[in-house]
């Protein structure tokens, strides 16, 4: 791809071939790729984040010290 299409255009292309003589298919294949890695970082960026496990959750470190007493050691492994 070479500076011809951006001076039609009046923008920037989207790939420039630095070295190596790329036959079309390769490039297709090239623009797909690219595309799709832009497409997927849009979709992430509009996704809602992934719930939090209440296992992993660090606001369970801040829970109070269990009490001793029957059946304290099964709560201790529990999520506050």
């Amino acid at each position: 791809m070479t500076g011809e299409a951006s001076d039609r255009t009046g923008t920037a292309p989207l790939l420039r071939v630095e070295r190596g003589a790329p036959d079309d298919e390769e490039l297709a294949a090239l623009a797909t790729v690219v595309a799709g890695l832009a497409s997927a970082a849009n979709s992430a960026a509009t996704e809602s984040p992934a719930r939090r496990s209440r296992w992993s959750d660090p606001a369970s470190r801040l829970r109070l010290p269990s009490r001793p007493g029957r059946g304290a050691w099964r709560w201790s492994a529990y999520p506050a």
